[in-house]
């Protein structure tokens, strides 16, 4: 563990089973860690199927987290949290039960296997720029914030549902 917190914003997304619970759950096994606390989730977004178009839509959140672990030891608590879901990995682009990127942590510029910082194709992405822009639209990334880089990318199709940021803690 690195000991110092760091702020690092994740992307979440789902088009198989209940998404949305798949979500939930995901983000309450972060949260359950005990160097990691979810700091802030943005609503549900409908999104349209990008890279393979013919599978359902799927739902898209963004959250913010502070963390103690290392990029590393996130991306791993991330993967067994996929793991606890189900989640298969069996076709790029392809329909699944969750998947969880990192998007940012803190600073840093990370290229290693199996693990890139700033997430390489964010900045391509409306479906993960809508959600992080609702919870950090005046993050910088790559010169830019996250609300100008969401005005330069077509986000037809894409619908905020009226789930508010408290949907992922179970109430009702």
């Amino acid at each position: 563990m690195s000991g110092q917190s760091n702020t690092v914003y994740i992307s979440l997304g789902g088009n198989l089973g209940d998404p949305a619970a798949s979500m939930a759950a995901a983000l309450r096994l972060l949260d359950a860690d005990a160097e990691t606390n979810v700091t802030a989730v943005s609503s549900l977004y409908r999104t349209p199927p990008w890279g393979k178009l013919d599978q359902p839509d799927f739902l898209n959140a963004a959250a913010g987290l502070s963390t103690r672990l290392s990029p590393r030891e996130l991306l791993d608590l991330c993967l067994e949290a996929e793991r606890k879901l189900k989640r298969v990995r069996e076709e790029r682009w392809g329909p699944r039960l969750i998947d969880i990127d990192i998007l940012v942590f803190g600073e840093r510029v990370i290229h290693e296997t199996g693990l890139e910082v700033p997430h390489p194709r964010m900045l391509e992405r409306a479906f993960v720029l809508a959600p992080l822009a609702e919870i950090a639209p005046d993050l910088a990334v790559g010169g830019k914030t996250v609300a100008e880089r969401l005005g330069g990318v077509d986000a037809a199709g894409i619908e905020r549902l009226p789930s508010g940021r408290d949907w992922w803690l179970g109430r009702s």
